[in-house]
């Protein structure tokens, strides 16, 4: 979302001279978060089925007092949303001009990397640069990074997922030190994660964010303005070594069958002796 255009029309010449900031940028958090509240609602949710796949969702909701302000950018960056989820072959339903849900399959856990990375970079470029608006305006920019690693233990699979988002940009300073807003009174930033037998969380560094368990859901509330670091480990059925094993038992039980409840071929089809008659 272009936050340069969406509060342009907001830079007045008496703030600027009560607060010297270049940046234009840093006049839209200042100015929208005095008038806005949880005006971002992004919620991002991994679901697995019985199997290695499953979809991801997300479903963005934004408040109207934010679009009655820069109305044609915001819903350019729901479309383009629309755009990209329809290239990874995924679905989205408008529910109203301010609210999109957008769901993307996988069919494993390479898939679901690829597929998440790709929606996240659709320019293929992972790198933390800044984006130029057509005043030469430094926007921020988000890194996002899902990796998942899957280790095949015959009947089940082991799964580790790691994301790490870095929200740090969003945390706008001015030039004396002091911070204009807090962005998570702006932004509502949800991941979850949901498996048919339930997921560990495993916090080993300083930017791990524990989650709240609902059933066999995981909700992790992201922190605008830090690095957020998730990382997990949850098991699921191997349907290749399933599979592979009920091969093996229906050609067992085959063999079964015919050597306990049916003659022995070699006996039955034995040619028989000639009986010789006294004459």
């Amino acid at each position: 979302m272009n936050l340069y255009a969406l509060g342009k029309s907001f830079v007045l010449g008496k703030f600027n001279r009560v607060f010297p900031i270049r940046n234009p940028i840093l006049w839209v958090v200042l100015l929208t978060s005095l008038l806005l509240s949880g005006c971002v609602n992004y919620n991002v949710g991994v679901n697995f089925g019985s199997g290695n796949g499953g979809e991801f969702v997300q479903h963005i909701k934004l408040e109207e007092k934010l679009t009655s302000f820069s109305g044609d950018s915001v819903y350019e960056w729901l479309n383009s949303i629309e755009r990209r989820a329809r290239k990874l072959e995924g679905k989205t339903r408008r529910l109203s001009q301010q609210e999109v849900i957008v769901s993307i399959p996988f069919s494993s856990g390479r898939e679901l990397q690829t597929k998440f990375n790709e929606f996240f970079h659709p320019n293929g470029t992972q790198t933390s640069k800044s984006v130029k608006s057509e005043s030469n305006s430094e926007l921020p920019r988000i890194d996002s990074n899902l990796l998942v690693f899957q280790n095949n233990f015959l009947l089940l699979v082991r799964n580790r997922l790691i994301y790490d988002l870095d929200l740090r940009s969003l945390a706008l300073i001015s030039s004396n030190g002091n911070v204009l807003a807090n962005p998570g009174s702006i932004l509502d930033l949800d991941f979850s994660l949901n498996t048919a037998w339930g997921a560990r969380s495993v916090e080993n560094t300083e930017n791990a964010i524990l989650p709240e368990k609902n059933g066999h859901q995981l909700i992790w509330k992201l922190k605008p303005g830090e690095l957020n670091h998730i990382e997990v480990v949850f098991w699921l059925p191997s349907p290749l070594g399933i599979g592979t094993l009920l091969i093996i038992l229906f050609v067992w039980a085959g063999f079964y069958l015919r050597y306990t409840f049916m003659p022995d071929p070699r006996v039955q089809f034995a040619p028989q002796p000639a009986v010789i008659e006294n004459q």
